[in-house]
């Protein structure tokens, strides 16, 4: 019903309107009484190959949603009830902020892709607690994706963050601290091992800090961008984990444009997508080689079918995300891809999904 029906009636629009419009339908169905609980148990992941622990908590799924599709939480129990594993929301900054101006969203068709330049735009911490909190009822982790408002200087960045977790460390499972959009001025810079090294030092310290105060202690993960140099990505894996974060995401979008057919492919910002699939993948693969599977790799890009998920699990990934492929493919596809997984991992002897993890690799 999604393709014949709703997606080309939600193409026909403006890209952030229908994005728009799809959050306040899924807003609405959040609220309705015992709707998410049930519809949950038809689309909770029941393959117990699966399942998995990471971090002293439990994963139904190792397919999660990434970050930017539900920038300020408003549909959580909705995308929970799709039957994805986990749900990462966000970016959120501490002050509320609107973005980069509009249009900011492009859909690439042939392409199977998504180009943005949001810029940030979320209603600021505050207001991301509050929506959490009147939340408690979770049928899978919630993840909240930080970073700094634009008009803070990178010399004063580390503040944004911190104010960020000290707001939302009693709600969120875990965070994923973003240094690599492309759509906030000088943000990758903090990407520099030197600086990043300290951040998630300070990061960390602050969460320590909190657990007291919150009975809370979510692990911390870093976002890395697909760009960098083979020796920077190098250097900032290794000091993500000398830094002793909880996890890394690999990939945020791409400033690349190789191969892509649609015209608008000249519009600035960050690609997601199929065009970023294979790379993502190579990327999770050396960050997997170059940390020796010590910490978990979320890996994020193209994921369209459980064959791509399965290729990022294989080549390191313990979790993987999407976002674009919803877009296309509607609803249905975090059940499906669940249903695949595990056929995936029954054809090739692998009782867990853990034993496949790095397999390629």
């Amino acid at each position: 019903m999604y393709r014949r029906l709703l997606k080309p009636a939600l193409f026909r629009l403006d890209a952030e309107e229908a994005h728009h419009l799809t959050l306040r339908a899924l807003g609405l169905a959040s609220r309705l009484p015992a709707w998410p609980s049930l519809a949950r148990r038809l689309t909770a992941p029941a393959d117990p190959r699966l399942t998995q622990t990471l971090w002293g908590r439990p994963f139904a799924s190792p397919l999660g949603l990434a970050a930017g599709l539900d920038k300020n939480a408003e549909a959580v129990p909705a995308f929970s009830a799709l039957g994805f594993g986990f749900v990462e929301v966000g970016t959120v900054t501490p002050l509320a902020q609107p973005g980069n101006e509009r249009p900011r969203l492009f859909r690439l068709p042939p392409d199977g892709a998504l180009i943005n330049r949001m810029g940030f735009n979320n209603a600021g911490a505050e207001a991301l607690h509050a929506r959490l909190a009147a939340q408690p009822a979770r049928p899978a982790p919630v993840w909240v994706n930080i970073g700094k408002n634009k008009a803070t200087p990178n010399e004063e960045a580390v503040g944004d963050y911190l104010k960020c977790v000290r707001v939302l460390q009693d709600v969120a499972d875990a965070f994923v601290v973003n240094v690599s959009s492309p759509n906030t001025p000088g943000l990758r810079a903090l990407q520099a091992a030197g600086d990043l090294a300290a951040l998630v030092r300070a990061v960390l310290a602050e969460v320590e800090a909190g657990r007291v105060r919150t009975l809370n202690r979510p692990p911390v993960l870093v976002k890395l961008a697909p760009d960098l140099h083979p020796a920077d990505f190098e250097a900032g894996v290794n000091a993500v984990l000398e830094a002793g974060a909880d996890g890394l995401i690999v990939s945020n979008t791409t400033l690349s444009r190789e191969g892509l057919g649609h015209a608008n492919r000249a519009e600035a910002g960050g690609l997601s997508g199929r065009p970023l699939r294979r790379r993502s993948t190579e990327l999770v693969r050396d960050a997997y080689r170059l940390t020796r599977g010590r910490v978990p790799i979320v890996g994020v890009g193209g994921i369209f079918s459980a064959e791509d998920a399965y290729a990022k699990i294989r080549a390191g990934a313990a979790l993987t995300e999407v976002y674009t492929a919803l877009i296309y493919e509607g609803p249905g596809l975090p059940m499906q891809l669940n249903r695949d997984l595990g056929k995936l991992l029954e054809r090739d002897g692998f009782r867990n999904v853990t034993d496949a993890v790095g397999a390629d690799a």
